[in-house]
């Protein structure tokens, strides 16, 4: 059986992240201390102590989160002897997976992400495009009303959340039409996101042609347990090529959170989950996916020393 490591993606980054990890834990120092010098930039500072403004900036919050994830893991795996037997990442998240599973070093993994960020925030200008929250929807439903509320404009499913969380993202016209047209389809919730840039859409496409040359000066290595990726919510392949795809892909292409959950917990039967990171994101989204499925938080360290059901 196992367990599962869930790696949170942009949105739960939070100023003081990572700071118990890195005062008690040696390991997770040397994991701040290698981002920092790898960006040559002083991101644990940004971590720990903000300003929350700069944090969220994509192009921060992207390696801060991975610096985060990583040095967790890494206490999780040697100071607990808790390891994955299988694995996933929401989002941004997924390169924090791809790290814990041998894909990618971590160093080549925070320039990638760091180019990621700005690409990302550099495809379609500030204002121009956004992302929009809608519960009580079907699948089907949303993705018709895409289509109505489109036009000529880009508008389409970004993340498949689960528990009747879907995502959408495109042009702020575009996502106007959509939010009146959903509440006229009577959606208990639909929330316009703090977010900069419309994220796993077709608008992102400039951005994955910058991730696609980022990854190429990296090496990229089989993983050493399955990892689901968010576009196919299914384990990444064992070859270079086909990695790299989904790694470009990723950026445009939705993320199948729910199925990536249920995929993990049916086939691979993992006793419990930890989420990987900062916050509680992904623990809540799992309680609605497969609310049987024990999810633990990894700053919760109390707890999992407590002892968390690996077989």
């Amino acid at each position: 059986m196992g367990l599962a490591f869930l790696f949170p993606g942009q949105g739960s980054q939070y100023a003081g992240m990572g700071l118990s990890f890195f005062r008690a834990f040696p390991r997770a120092r040397e994991v701040f201390d290698e981002a920092d010098a790898t960006l040559d930039f002083p991101l644990s500072r940004l971590c720990f102590e903000g300003p929350e403004d700069e944090l969220r900036l994509t192009e921060n919050a992207q390696p801060a989160l991975l610096t985060v994830s990583t040095a967790m893991a890494r206490v999780l795996e040697e100071e607990l002897g808790l390891q994955p037997s299988c694995a996933a990442g929401h989002s941004l998240g997924e390169f924090s997976a791809l790290v814990c599973a041998g894909v990618l070093s971590f160093a080549d993994a925070l320039r990638v992400v760091r180019e990621r960020g700005r690409a990302m925030q550099e495809a379609v200008p500030v204002g121009e495009g956004g992302m929009v929250a809608v519960l009580g929807l079907s699948a089907e439903q949303v993705a018709a009303l895409c289509d109505e509320a489109a036009g000529s404009e880009v508008l389409a499913p970004a993340n498949f959340n689960g528990g009747g969380q879907i995502v959408v993202a495109g042009t702020q016209t575009a996502l106007e039409r959509f939010a009146s047209r959903a509440r006229s389809a009577k959606a208990k919730r639909v929330v316009p996101l703090a977010v900069s840039a419309p994220f796993h859409c077709s608008l992102m496409a400039p951005a994955a042609e910058r991730v696609a040359a980022a990854l190429a000066q990296c090496t990229i290595r089989p993983p050493r347990f399955p990892v689901l990726a968010n576009a196919t919510a299914s384990p990444y392949p064992q070859d270079e090529t086909g990695i790299r795809t989904l790694l470009r892909e990723q950026v445009t292409r939705p993320v199948l959170w729910e199925q990536s959950v249920r995929n993990l917990v049916g086939s691979y039967r993992p006793a419990a989950a930890i989420e990987v990171g900062p916050g509680h994101v992904l623990r809540g989204l799992v309680r609605r996916i497969v609310p049987t499925f024990p999810c633990y938080a990894g700053e919760d360290w109390e707890a999992l020393q407590q002892g968390v059901p690996a077989s």
